[in-house]
């Protein structure tokens, strides 16, 4: 049977009292506070919901435990949000939802500026082994953004997988490093650009010496994206059985897959908490209706975190942290 690890791909709700002292501390909203020059205090609020969140995940029993993301208000584009070569502008709906981000103009070379090394440095200081960094795909960092540097899609591509690549030089000990693709679900690659986001996600992942998975959310992959996602040199890919477990069931037996895989299993949108015995229910159906025999299931929410209130998001997490101490029988 496979290891059974449980595990989020971060970006969590801020716990309900830092909206309230961020928004009191700077007289205004919290959306005008993530510019990567917070003040004393400011930064000192973060300190203490890293703090929060860290507990909330250990003592939910988590077996891999992320930094929170609490400071990326722009969500998956926040690394070029905060960069300084990077312009924001108006404000640009996040994929199909109701939540928006500044939208992140490119205006010079993506040098690494160890932004979310930092954060990680600061779990690593509370989080005794299982720490696990998160990052955004290159891919998807590239269809967040516009470009007014590099030139052409080609180049941008690889500039931004280079900056991420750039990025985990400084990232302290890791267990697992999560990369967030979701636009290679909601605006796939088409005409042979599919084989160019691959490697640029190989580019990534290449550069640091830890478990990498790539985690994909809101759908299933294009076979012909699931097919060259296949070729890169990662330890799993990441699959979203909420939004379409047919499809997804179907790529895996069509074209197979690593030898460890990620469920998105818990809705990380919705508010119904599922039961640990309906998460390991949903594990056990994915490995009886599959021929491989992986070596570990991560078992997580489909999508982010941060859609949820935050009595939820502790309620979903505890019941992922049950669901992986138990023995699944497929």
């Amino acid at each position: 049977m496979p290891e059974v690890v449980a595990t989020t791909p971060g970006l969590y709700p801020l716990p309900d009292w830092t909206k309230d002292d961020l928004a009191d501390l700077k007289g205004h909203q919290r959306s005008d506070l993530i510019d990567g020059s917070e003040g004393g205090e400011i930064a000192e609020a973060y300190d203490r919901a890293r703090e929060e969140v860290i507990q909330t995940q250990q003592s939910a029993g988590l077996d891999r435990i992320v930094e929170g993301q609490l400071r990326w208000d722009d969500m998956l584009a926040h690394p070029l949000a905060v960069h300084d070569n990077v312009d924001t502008r108006g404000i640009v709906r996040y994929y199909d939802n109701n939540n928006f981000y500044r939208e992140p103009v490119i205006a010079g070379e993506l040098t690494p500026d160890g932004d979310v090394a930092t954060e990680l440095d600061a779990a690593a200081e509370t989080v005794q082994g299982g720490l696990q960094a998160v990052l955004p795909g290159p891919y998807s960092l590239a269809d967040l953004a516009t470009d007014e540097h590099y030139g052409d899609d080609a180049a941008l591509l690889d500039g931004v997988a280079e900056f991420l690549a750039g990025e985990t030089d400084a990232f302290p000990d890791i267990e697992t490093l999560y990369l967030l693709e979701p636009s290679l679900v909601t605006e796939p690659p088409k005409d042979g650009a599919e084989e160019r986001a691959s490697e640029a996600i190989d580019a990534v992942a290449s550069a640091i010496d830890t478990d990498v998975v790539v985690h994909t959310y809101w759908g299933a992959l294009e076979e012909k994206v699931h097919a060259h996602l296949l070729d890169v040199d990662i330890d799993a890919v990441g699959y979203d059985l909420v939004s379409d477990h047919e499809q997804t069931l179907y790529n895996v037996n069509e074209y197979g897959t690593k030898d460890d895989i990620s469920l998105g299993l818990v809705d990380g949108q919705n508010t119904l908490v599922e039961t640990p015995a309906e998460i390991r229910e949903r594990i056990e159906w994915f490995l009886g209706e599959t021929t491989n025999d992986f070596e570990t299931v991560y078992a997580t929410p489909n999508t982010e975190l941060f859609y949820l209130p935050v009595n939820k998001f502790e309620a979903k997490l505890e019941s992922l942290g049950e669901a992986a101490t138990e023995e699944v029988t497929a």
